[in-house]
């Protein structure tokens, strides 16, 4: 059936996807972070409406490329932590499968 083995090599495989995504979303944090606090500093030196425009416009797009980049890493994360979760499955799964006559 299963070996203790087995079951701690699972556990330690899912506590690393966990934390390769913990990981994930405190780098982005920080980065955040560290982008609004440029952007703040960047803001309160401009002079002008037309200069703070265009500040605020470089930074917005910048956030949401950075969002769209950090979103689709965090997912592709999250996407091989479940396919770990199944691993244990797959061959549960074709032991009770009946074979297909070819």
């Amino acid at each position: 059936m299963f070996k203790i083995e087995d079951i701690q090599n699972y556990s330690k495989e899912q506590l690393e996807g966990v934390q390769a995504i913990a990981a994930a979303y405190g780098d982005y944090s920080k980065k955040s972070y560290e982008d609004v606090k440029t952007f703040v500093e960047k803001l309160s030196g401009v002079k002008s409406l037309d200069k703070a425009l265009e500040v605020q416009t470089e930074y917005a797009k910048s956030a949401y490329e950075q969002f769209v980049a950090e979103s689709q890493k965090i997912a592709g994360l999250y996407a091989d932590l479940v396919k770990q979760s199944y691993k244990p499955l797959e061959g549960l799964a074709t032991k009770f499968t009946p074979a297909v006559a070819r």
